[in-house]
């Protein structure tokens, strides 16, 4: 059974940093894409960025470049976002995927391409 537990949520004050992990049991991290989402209240899921199976790129949406980085760790089996000058439009739930295959140019514009979602982890951006 394929599960992704995140964690390392909490609240920060504007302009300061978390690093959320994404850990997997099930599935080896490294075969698949693993895609970070968020969903704020009231608003639409929307992709944060991903890490493409193998050794492939990783990719953060615009609104999070600069600021977001994505890394895998194979060893531990773990993906870490780590966001860096935290904005209150980052408020959210935060959430980790795989694709349904192999991606080796990950997107997270297309979450239906992603399943066995975890159970988020929330962050809230607040003074």
């Amino acid at each position: 059974q394929v599960q992704f537990v995140e964690s390392g949520g909490g609240m920060v004050q504007p302009g300061g940093s978390l690093r959320l992990s994404c850990v997997a049991s099930g599935i080896a991290v490294d075969y698949y894409a693993i895609g970070w989402f968020r969903q704020a209240t009231g608003k639409e899921r929307e992709g944060v960025g991903c890490v493409s199976s193998s050794n492939g790129p990783t990719e953060v949406v615009d609104s999070a470049k600069g600021r977001f980085t994505i890394s895998r760790d194979s060893a531990r089996n773990t993906v870490f976002l780590q966001m860096n000058n935290l904005e209150p439009e980052d408020t959210a739930v935060y959430y980790c995927a795989r694709t349904k295959y192999p991606m080796i140019l990950c997107s997270v514009a297309y979450p239906t391409m992603f399943e066995d979602w975890g159970q988020g982890t929330p962050v809230t951006v607040s003074s």
